[in-house]
């Protein structure tokens, strides 16, 4: 009987962690550059003396969807999108580098390049700073250029450049802050052939018709699982009485 309690017991229990990244994935259906988590059951056996036949489930969280995502060109000079694979080197909240294809930034009134989120974006040196009162442009492989306002474009001075870097997928982890980062802690070294498309912003590779369909199925599966542990304590009640009269 107990068995049935083991599975029923952390079936449910992880059903409710995966409605909670699905939840994720929707409410960043329209965040640019954000990647899907994934999720995956498995079982795990129970190790200790007398339970060997009593089996886990638990959440195997399988990583993130890298699939591309579609563009959408906004004409905004602060937003640049990664061409293909590739990252923008950012500077976490811990103050560490972090990785992320959300290129939708803004100038601190310091003049500090950063994201919607206020993280510094990171350029070959560090932090990129903008000088005042410029018009701003980025060129393909991520170099930033500005133009004094009203001056003539034959006036440009080059800033700096975007860190772009390109990890296997296998090498990244994300974190609780949406951010990727190498697994074993150090830092990507940049990329020369990742390239950027100015004034364009990737979209979230979020399928929110099939986000919709997964958070129907994990319901149906939690209400599964509850009906397991009441037929567990139903049969239990049962086995009691009988033996109450064997007795």
């Amino acid at each position: 009987m107990d068995r049935l309690i083991y599975t029923a017991m952390t079936g449910a229990s992880h059903v409710l962690q995966q409605q909670a990244a699905v939840s994720e994935n929707l409410s960043n259906a329209s965040t640019p550059g954000f990647r899907a988590v994934l999720n995956t059951f498995r079982a795990v056996p129970l190790v200790g003396e007398g339970l060997p036949t009593r089996t886990f489930v638990v959440d195997s969280t399988a990583g993130a969807d890298f699939t591309p995502a579609a563009y959408q060109a906004t004409g905004r000079e602060l937003d640049v999108a990664v061409q293909g694979p590739g990252w923008i080197a950012v500077q976490g909240p811990d103050g560490k580098e972090a990785y992320t294809r959300n290129g939708s930034f803004q100038v601190t009134p310091n003049g500090v390049l950063q994201t919607r989120t206020g993280l510094n974006v990171l350029g070959d040196g560090g932090p990129i700073t903008i000088p005042p009162d410029t018009e701003i442009t980025f060129a393909k492989d991520g170099t930033l250029s500005t133009v004094p306002s009203g001056a003539q474009p034959t006036s440009v001075v080059v800033v700096g450049r975007l860190k772009l870097v390109n990890p296997e997928p296998a090498q990244l982890d994300r974190g609780g802050d949406g951010l990727f980062r190498l697994k074993d802690g150090s830092t990507a070294q940049a990329d020369n052939n990742v390239e950027v498309v100015p004034g364009s912003l990737e979209g979230s590779n979020v399928n929110t018709v099939e986000a919709m369909v997964n958070m129907i199925s994990l319901a149906r599966k939690f209400d599964m699982q509850m009906k397991m542990l009441q037929t567990a304590d139903s049969n239990a009640r049962q086995a009691s009485q009988i033996m109450n009269i064997a007795g």
